[in-house]
């Protein structure tokens, strides 16, 4: 009898390179590029004034600039968004023939757009909270981490002052990139922060890609709390059946970027669930296997969500799982302006809808700092650090060379010379960073508005330069501490 693992082998070999047209990204229609293009529009108008309160002119050039190039001769030919301040609806027409692409806000939900050819009527059908707690109060103390001695950090913010400022003039670390926020915290405590393009310190951004970091932290508190194993396969239901070769998935599998699923040519494409209204159980979890499962590092948008759609069928109580981020992690660490947005059917799109302020993503970073632990409780699993920041069995094609190495959701800064060993980081499009040094106790956010397919903000020589300029402080105040040591000693001979 041959093993599973020739069998599924020899099953791969014999999948016929042209997929089903259900199985790939793209090859979209005239009518259903304007769709997207429309609910782009939607979605990030929506989101930006609801979520983010940005103003119209701050979103035209921040959040709706610099879209994706295939969709920008489409997207400049529509027409303004309508917004429904008192009913927070966004609309966008871009056919005659079908009703306008719409996105509703919610509060605790952010915005969720609707499907192509919903009518308004579909938003009596979105979950709501029925109750959703109000913050207040200014997120404006230096303190971040838990259990933190605020000092006077003169040294850092001397030493700091100008690859910070650097990282605003559009040149430094990258021509024509777009910097918004960047925020330091070393031992617990913000040291430099400054922001840019309308954005302040309680102004949330579309996070991108660093929300699967934050999807990995919210799976790590589920499993501390023995709700999830993530080596328990068959992790939803629709590959649980029959002859599907998809039930020897594991959620480790899936934090690994490691499916083995066919995700198209550009696994970071997922437009039909990100603009288009899909559902993650539609456009996510039907695709077939084309790699066995761990044999293969694959980034895939979709591995992500079906991890948390796992988590949401392991709960089996959807008003339990629409809380559980904010009760379980981010409301604890004093993350509560960051929102999961969902699709139409109660799915967290949590590979990239995620909205969060600078100081909320330091959050995070200071949390694996803390190894997990806030104040006196344990967020996350003893062993949790190190297995998001332990290189995956299967890594990127040029990660043993110059490229980054792959944890679990996290990405590894393992071949920048001088950079701290250990350090790792979120990184999400357009310039989005959560960079941690476990070495120097310091973490590095940096978010923007880059360019899709332009400049890219060098992560690299921008951490390389806050490391050398936190270890220069250190020397600082080494040298400060002698020199009174001395003053003191000449005083006493006297």
């Amino acid at each position: 009898m041959p093993t599973f693992r020739a069998a599924l082998a020899a099953l791969v070999l014999s999948i016929p390179l042209a997929l089903p047209a259900t199985a790939q990204e793209g090859g979209n229609t005239e009518e259903v590029q304007r769709a997207l293009a429309a609910g782009w529009k939607a979605t990030f108008t929506c989101s930006g004034l609801f979520v983010a309160g940005q103003t119209l002119q701050e979103l035209d050039q921040n959040e709706l600039a610099g879209i994706y190039p295939d969709y920008v001769r489409d997207y400049d030919q529509l027409p303004p968004a309508t917004v429904n301040q008192a009913r927070k609806i966004v609309s966008v027409d871009y056919s005659p023939l079908m009703p306008p692409r719409m996105a509703a806000y919610r509060p605790g939900y952010g915005c969720t757009q609707l499907p192509i050819g919903a009518t308004e009527k579909a938003i009596d059908f979105l979950p709501r909270f029925a109750a959703w707690p109000e913050f207040k109060g200014q997120d404006r103390g230096s303190a971040i981490g838990s259990n933190v001695k605020v000092e006077l950090r003169l040294e850092e913010a001397q030493r700091l002052e100008m690859p910070v400022a650097s990282a605003f003039d559009e040149m430094t670390y990258g021509s024509g990139t777009r910097t918004s926020s960047v925020v330091i915290v070393r031992d617990g405590q913000v040291v430099a922060e400054r922001y840019a393009r309308g954005v302040e310190h309680e102004t949330p951004q579309r996070t991108w890609s660093v929300a699967k970091s934050i999807s990995a932290t919210i799976i790590g508190a589920a499993r501390r709390q023995g709700l999830i194993d993530i080596d328990y396969p068959a992790v939803i239901s629709a590959w649980n059946k029959g002859a599907d070769p998809r039930r020897e998935i594991t959620i480790r599998n899936l934090l690994h970027m490691a499916s083995g699923l066919d995700s198209g040519e550009s696994g970071s494409r997922t437009d039909r669930l990100y603009f288009g209204g899909g559902r993650v159980v539609d456009q996510a979890a039907g695709n077939v296997l084309e790699a066995e499962p761990g044999s293969r590092f694959k980034y895939a948008n979709n591995d992500t969500v079906i991890a948390m759609r796992a988590l949401r069928e392991a709960m089996a109580d959807d008003a339990l799982y629409h809380r559980f981020p904010y009760e379980a992690v981010l409301h604890k660490i004093g993350a509560v302006r960051t929102t999961l947005e969902i699709d139409w059917n109660g799915d967290f799109i949590s590979s990239s809808q995620v909205w969060a302020t600078g100081r909320d993503l330091a959050r995070i970073g200071q949390l694996y700092l803390q190894d997990g632990m806030w104040g006196t409780e344990r967020l996350l699993p003893e062993d949790w650090v190190e297995f998001v920041r332990t290189p995956a069995p299967a890594q990127p094609a040029d990660a043993l060379t110059q490229g980054a190495g792959y944890g679990a959701q996290f990405w590894l800064m393992n071949n920048v010379a001088g950079v701290p060993p250990g350090t790792f980081y979120a990184a999400g499009n357009r310039g989005q960073y959560i960079v941690i040094m476990p070495t120097l106790n310091t973490v590095v956010v940096r978010q923007g508005f880059d360019t899709i397919g332009g400049a890219r903000f060098d992560i690299d020589r921008f951490v390389l330069d806050v490391s050398r300029a936190i270890q220069a402080a250190d020397q600082d105040r080494a040298s400060g501490d002698l020199d009174l040591r001395r003053a003191a000693e000449a005083e006493n001979v006297r």
